[in-house]
């Protein structure tokens, strides 16, 4: 029986590898991940939601540049590694856009940035704000910078890019939560209603038919509403939407395959109808679920970012990128949009590779090809 399934996996994943938008879908979606996991750590900027805000460079193309001063805090937060990958960095320091700088004594004499080319306003930074022992060139060299935004700024002046990074945490956090949550209670209501019918089966398939009726997105504004706004109640509120298809899939499947004889002979044998269930007959059917999973997080991402757009998904100032298409999609007719266009394709791009991998998985473990 396991050289049977074990040939069955290979063949399968040979039917994968051989599908090359389901192979390219994977990949990509495998680089999000890593991206996801490691944003704080790829993000120019890598303060706590990436939220550095220089106003006076707000709105700004892609492959922007300006001089930055860096003004030390004289408090530093102590953290650890781990915390700094999870959390980012709590940043204390002051960062300054400047156009010109020079040095009178002891002092540093800077001209904010204003942009068009013209000269902001003179301030006077004291060179005791630096550490002490560094030379006056030292101080220029390492606390003044060019800085570039290779996406651009936002509205705020933050680094879009680091935005987007640490965004995709938002995007893969609510398919995995929501598909596991919807997995847990479409699994065993599914599995309940198939195997046991009667009574059992008309209760459970009158909640699910319920359930289906209502629209999903108004049924996770309610649930949104009820458990109010905030990043762990989204997941919760999308996982309690999801689980309605996949109890179907389950039922349908767990129908058919109890009248198997292999359920049979499990009866015969004395095993609990537990037992049956969990371990000789969903095993048998994990095929249908694993692609109804993959559809499943791919909407996941579509309702988190209307949630978002709609102001109930994630707070500000945590990034996500339904969040920012609605701050910024007005700037799509003020000649900037890029700023909405970006997120736009990053959704995009997000869901179509889920859909493109599912079919994927769709072909590869479908035995009757």
């Amino acid at each position: 029986m396991s050289n049977r399934s074990t040939s069955l996996t290979q063949l399968a994943l040979r039917k994968f590898k051989k599908n090359f938008w389901g192979v390219l879908s994977f990949v990509f979606i495998s680089l999000c991940g890593l991206m996801a996991v490691f944003a704080y750590v790829l993000a120019p900027d890598s303060s706590r939601n990436a939220n550095q805000m220089h106003l006076s460079i707000h709105s700004k193309a892609p492959g922007f540049k300006v001089k930055m001063l860096t003004i030390p805090s004289q408090n530093e937060a102590s953290q650890s590694a781990l915390e700094k990958l999870i959390f980012g960095t709590y940043i204390n320091d002051t960062e300054i856009p400047i156009s010109t700088y020079s040095v009178e004594g002891e002092e540093l004499v800077i001209s904010e940035y204003i942009g068009n080319g013209e000269k902001g306003m003179e301030k006077k930074v004291s060179l005791e704000d630096f550490p002490a022992g560094l030379s006056t060139d030292e101080i220029v060299k390492k606390y003044i910078s060019d800085k570039k935004f290779l996406l651009g700024t936002d509205k705020y002046g933050r680094d879009l890019l680091s935005r987007m990074l640490v965004g995709a945490r938002i995007s893969f956090s609510i398919g995995f939560i929501a598909v596991f949550i919807s997995l847990l209670i479409g699994i065993f209501l599914g599995a309940m209603a198939g195997y046991f019918g009667g009574k059992t089966d008309t209760v459970i398939m009158w909640i699910i038919n319920v359930t289906w009726s209502i629209p999903t997105l108004l049924l996770v504004i309610a649930i949104t509403l009820t458990l109010g706004k905030g990043f762990w109640q989204v997941f919760i509120a999308v996982g309690l939407t999801m689980w309605v298809e996949v109890a179907r899939v389950v039922r349908g499947q767990v129908l058919s395959a109890k009248e198997m004889q292999y359920v049979t002979a499990a009866k015969a044998l004395g095993f609990s109808d537990l037992k049956i269930v969990f371990s000789h007959i969903l095993p048998n059917v994990m095929a249908p679920i694993i692609v109804i999973s993959a559809a499943n997080f791919a909407s996941a991402i579509l309702i988190e970012s209307g949630l978002s757009f709609l102001g109930i998904g994630a707070q500000p100032p945590m990034p996500s990128w339904g969040s920012m298409i609605k701050d910024h999609y007005s700037y799509i007719i003020l000649g900037k949009p890029y700023l909405a266009v970006i997120p736009g394709l990053a959704i995009m791009s997000l869901v179509m590779a889920f859909m493109l991998m599912g079919n994927a998985l769709r072909d590869a473990l479908d035995v009757k090809n």
